[in-house]
């Protein structure tokens, strides 16, 4: 869940009354937040970094609050503050509302055909007369960032521009250039750039460098500019410096660009449903049109209100309580959601804001009257379905053979479900796509690039990180391994499998083998009967040949064992030989 840090003293001074951080850290379990922590600026900093860092930062409290991930609007101070304040029934849920300029027409951002392949969605708004301070405009800023980290996918789904309207001159032009022709001087700094020397300057970057590679590799650079050719923005890299905020700015233009358009609009009705406040008609939005690249206008922001039905008896079922329909309406209204009693008492007609976009269906209302209620004040009962619980079948037979073959010696592992591919392929001396792996479509690093389709590699990495540690080495884990499944719903499939590995200065061939008969012999499998299990001689290019074989049980081959080849040892950083065996334990069950 995200966490957003707000001063306490501004916090308190927003909700018109103090707390001891006990009381107030039961107030967010009351309304479905966790305090994480107390500190301060200088005291996290120094706690990081060093109190050299540290000297001359700010001593004041600072509260770490954790909020769930779809709750945009307790993103900042100023939704939080609101969203405890109607829920102290302190303040009435405000109502959000879309203008029409007052002089001229509609703010325009025109959005050209060639933005398409980059980012082709692009919405658009005005705050009119505001009026900010340094703590709203960090605020304003601290919002921006935890919307593009959230929501936004750390830009790449959504990015935020916000501009001194008084700066620059509408209509606003949304296209694709080259990156060659795009020439701008970029926030805060004092020269012009070309793009591709924007991208250069920003590689070194803390901040703005691990955003490059959302449209490095485009050919077209999305821009922002004005009638008179002035840049606003280049997303989702950086604005330009010429209509940057200050705080004596009174009107901000505020665009966003994205891949998808829902989360664009709940972006846009999310800032400015929290900032308007400030505006001189607070809680009223200036519509602006886009006009999209067939020539239909829409107009922004939606700050669109729609009504859910929910049935009272259903709510009180799935909570667990018997409130009538009017408490029930009565505890909504302190979630934001004004509720109005409908058929005689069976229903709610709820109503939910703009800001309250994380509720998509009638279950999003139940876990609100829930919270508002009060957890604590839900009577316990034992449920009306009497059910007995059982082990897993597959578990409870994984479970049973670790302790047979911890019993023989061996040492349990457990190892990264993930894997780079070459850990399955090359150092296995096998072919990628023949083992059908499950790809991870933007892994983090090199070493979690598939799911793993064999327990060995991760086994001979521990061996490897452990090959000081006195010999012989035996260990072994039973997991699942990852294969991709045209049949399966999610296209994938969990096989649990057992692989255990002997290091020594022999191979141990017999001792591998004499670990199959043991846990065959607890299995109740017998040596080479029809229902039985036998070897087979098999080649295997991660084996030495005529040293592997495969474990054949009633009849089909469920694995393999063998020593390993030279070559594989060597791969994975080990010196001395190794046996192993993996089978599939599946067919035991």
């Amino acid at each position: 869940m995200p966490t957003i840090s707000v001063r306490r003293d501004l916090l308190f001074k927003a909700i018109g009354k103090e707390y001891t951080d006990e009381e107030f850290e039961e107030v967010c379990f009351e309304f479905g937040l966790e305090l994480d922590e107390v500190t301060s600026e200088k005291e996290q900093v120094s706690r990081e970094q060093g109190d050299k860092k540290a000297e001359g930062l700010s001593e004041a409290v600072v509260f770490k609050i954790e909020v769930p991930a779809n709750r945009y609007d307790l993103l900042c101070l100023e939704g939080l503050s609101r969203g405890l304040l109607v829920f102290h029934q302190k303040l009435m849920s405000p109502r959000y509302s879309r203008i029409e300029p007052k002089n001229g027409p509609r703010q325009k951002l025109i959005i050209d055909k060639s933005t398409a392949s980059v980012r082709p969605y692009a919405v658009a708004a005005v705050l009119r007369n505001i009026t900010l301070s340094q703590e709203t405009y960090n605020s304003f800023i601290d919002l921006q960032d935890k919307l593009h980290q959230n929501i936004g996918r750390r830009r790449d789904l959504v990015a935020i521009g916000t501009h001194d309207l008084d700066t620059v001159t509408g209509p606003f032009t949304y296209e694709a250039r080259l990156p060659s022709d795009i020439t701008f001087c970029p926030l805060n700094e004092s020269k012009e750039m070309t793009a591709v020397e924007l991208m250069e300057h920003y590689k070194t970057d803390s901040h703005l460098r691990h955003y490059l590679g959302i449209i490095e590799d485009e050919p077209l650079y999305p821009v922002i500019s004005d009638s008179q050719g002035v840049v606003l923005s280049m997303p989702p890299i950086i604005n330009g410096d010429h209509s940057k905020l200050r705080l004596e700015t009174r009107n901000i233009f505020i665009e966003s660009t994205a891949k998808d358009l829902n989360k664009a609009k709940i972006t846009l009705d999310t800032i400015v449903a929290m900032f308007s406040v400030y505006c001189e008609e607070a809680f009223t939005v200036e519509a602006a049109d886009v006009v999209q690249p067939d020539g239909t206008v829409i107009t922004y922001p939606e700050l669109a209100y729609r009504h859910e039905i929910v049935d009272v008896e259903d709510v009180n079922n799935k909570v667990g309580v018997k409130l009538t329909a009017e408490k029930m309406a009565t505890v909504l209204t302190k979630m934001c959601l004004a509720s109005e009693v409908i058929d005689a008492g069976k229903r709610l007609s709820v109503e939910v804001p703009p800001t309250r976009s994380d509720v998509i269906h009638p279950c999003d209302i139940v876990e609100d009257v829930a919270i508002a209620y009060g957890y604590n004040n839900i009577t316990m009962t034992i449920p009306k379905t009497n059910t007995i619980a059982h082990e897993f079948e597959l578990n409870k037979l994984s479970d049973h053979l670790r302790h047979e073959i911890a019993y023989a010696g061996f040492t349990e592992v457990f190892t990264f479900a993930l894997c780079s591919r070459d850990d399955i392929s090359t150092k296995l001396n096998h072919d990628l796509e023949s083992l059908k792996p499950v790809h991870i479509a933007n892994p983090k690093t090199l070493e979690f690039q598939v799911a793993r389709t064999s327990l060995l590699p991760g086994i001979l990495k521990t061996i490897s990180c452990n090959r000081k540690m006195p010999l012989p080495i035996k260990v072994f884990e039973i997991s699942d391994a990852v294969f991709r499944d045209e049949n399966m719903d999610v296209g994938a499939r969990n096989c649990r499998r057992l692989c255990a590995v002997y290091y020594n200065r022999t191979p141990g061939f017999e001792v591998i083998h004499g670990l199959l008969d043991r846990f065959m012999q607890v299995l109740g499998a017998t040596w080479n009967s029809s229902d039985g299990y036998r070897l087979e001689a098999s080649e295997d290019a991660t084996f030495f040949p005529g040293r592997c074989a495969d474990v054949i049980y009633r009849g089909s081959s469920i694995g393999r064992l063998g020593v390993l080849h030279p070559d594989i040892i060597d791969k994975f950083g080990l010196s001395l030989p190794c046996a192993a065996i993996e089978v599939n334990v599946e067919p035991f069950l």
